[in-house]
C-alpha cells in the first residue's frame, strides 16, 4: 500500500512541476516587466524635471534671440527644437535600449513642417 502512495505522490508532483514551468516563466516575465516599470517610472522623476527646466531655459533663449535678431525665425526655430523637442518621460523601451531617449530634440520632419515666411528670400522687415 505504502508503495502505490508513494508512486501517486510522486505522480501528483511530477504533474505540478511540469504544470507550473509555464506558469513560472509568465511569472519572471511579469516580475521583469513590473521591475522595469518601477525603474522607468523612477527615473522618469529625476529625468523629467531636469528636462522641463532644460526645455524652459532654451524656450526663453529662443525668445531672446527671436527678439535680438529681429524676429528672425531661422535663428530662434532651431534653438526651440532642440531645447523643447525630445523626451519627458522614460518608459521601460528606453530603460531596455529597445528606443533612444532623446534630451536634445530633432528638428521636425521638412515633409511635416510648416514653410518658413522668410523662405522665399526676403528679410524680417
Amino acid at each position: 500500500m505504502n508503495r502505490i502512495v508513494r508512486g501517486y505522490v510522486a505522480g501528483m508532483v511530477g504533474v505540478l512541476v511540469l504544470g507550473m514551468a509555464p506558469g513560472a516563466a509568465m511569472a519572471e516575465d511579469t516580475a521583469a516587466e513590473a521591475g522595469f516599470g518601477a525603474l522607468a517610472a523612477i527615473s522618469s522623476l529625476v529625468y523629467g524635471p531636469v528636462k522641463v527646466v532644460y526645455a524652459l531655459g532654451g524656450a526663453v533663449v529662443g525668445g531672446v534671440a527671436w527678439v535680438f535678431s529681429a524676429g528672425d525665425n531661422d535663428v530662434a526655430i532651431p534653438i526651440w527644437n532642440r531645447s523643447v523637442r525630445g523626451d519627458y518621460v522614460v518608459t521601460p523601451q528606453h530603460i531596455q535600449g529597445e528606443e533612444p531617449l532623446e534630451f536634445i530634440g530633432r528638428d521636425a520632419d521638412p515633409q511635416y513642417a510648416a514653410p518658413s515666411p522668410n523662405s522665399s528670400g526676403e528679410s524680417g522687415w
